[in-house]
């Protein structure tokens, strides 16, 4: 009995192998395709997140130096914007680490900024001085900054990704400091900026 080799595939068949290969390769390995780890590591603190795409209220604020201080100023850094008070006892170790956070994580591009409802300057400087808080602290006699972005309970924290969309909020203190809150700034911070839609 004769056995006939198997022929070759033809030179177009084999090609167009190859080039689904390769497609399949590339689209599994764009950027668009990549999950980002974000979503999950939200959870553990207690995180609500937005859905993709969100904008962050728009605000114009002098901090206590004089600084001018808006979300589009900071676009282009991963933004930590908690509201707290001075009579809010959950707020005091809260930003204690949140200064931490802040001298150890600016240069990898993490913004904290405090916005302070509805209280005196001096009383806000005296306070920020009292516990050595460098970041910037926004004035917000009035309660406009709290009421655009719904502040219903202090402390209330708000993250805001690289590309100026709303990542997620929590109401309450967390754990800033912990291993958690840390995986999840750090991929934030590894996130690449992209364009914010209009």
């Amino acid at each position: 009995m004769t056995v006939t080799p198997a022929r070759p595939a033809p030179i177009r068949a084999r090609w167009w192998l190859w080039l689904a290969c390769g497609l399949l390769v590339v689209v599994s390995c764009s950027p668009a395709r990549a999950q980002s780890p974000v979503p999950s590591l939200l959870e553990p603190l207690h995180l609500v997140g937005y859905p993709s795409g969100t904008m962050p209220p728009d605000f114009g604020g002098g901090s206590i130096d004089a600084q001018k201080i808006s979300p589009a100023v900071l676009r282009g850094k991963v933004v930590l914007v908690n509201f707290w008070a001075s009579w809010c006892l959950e707020c005091r170790p809260e930003m204690l680490v949140l200064e931490r956070l802040h001298r150890e994580l600016a240069r990898q591009g993490l913004a904290v900024v405090g916005v302070n409802a509805r209280e005196k300057p001096d009383s806000v400087r005296r306070y920020a001085k009292d516990l050595g808080l460098t970041f910037p602290i926004v004035l917000d006699p009035d309660g406009t900054i709290n009421a655009r972005y719904g502040v219903l309970g202090l402390p209330t924290t708000f993250l805001v990704g690289r590309d100026g969309h709303a990542v997620a909020f929590g109401i309450g203190s967390r754990e800033w400091g912990g291993a958690p809150a840390r995986a999840l700034l750090d991929a934030l911070l590894a996130e690449a900026p992209r364009p914010a839609t209009p």
